[in-house]
């Protein structure tokens, strides 16, 4: 046991927790849920710089656009807001 070490936690709202040492922020305690919602913005985050740069690297290439797209494969708006989540991993 290290001697003259004080740990102690400190609340910063319902679900969160500063945990000091020595009078120093040392961890935070989350909830899940507020884990999930924070990690999710990350992602969110992360994928709007990977469309960025690929916009960026396309440069002035042709586009198609999504009605144009949906009319060549015989979709339609109906079909896909009926179709269900799929999530990919």
């Amino acid at each position: 046991m290290v001697t003259g070490v004080q740990t102690c936690a400190l609340p910063i709202s319902e679900n969160e927790l500063i945990v000091l040492k020595n009078n120093q922020p040392s961890a935070i305690i989350l909830s899940p849920e507020e884990y999930t919602r924070l990690t999710e913005i990350e992602e969110d985050y992360y994928l709007l710089l990977e469309a960025n740069r690929r916009l960026e690297a396309d440069g002035n290439n042709k586009t198609v656009s999504l009605d144009t797209v949906m009319n060549e494969l015989g979709i339609s708006e109906d079909e896909l807001l009926d179709a269900e989540d799929v999530d990919i991993e």
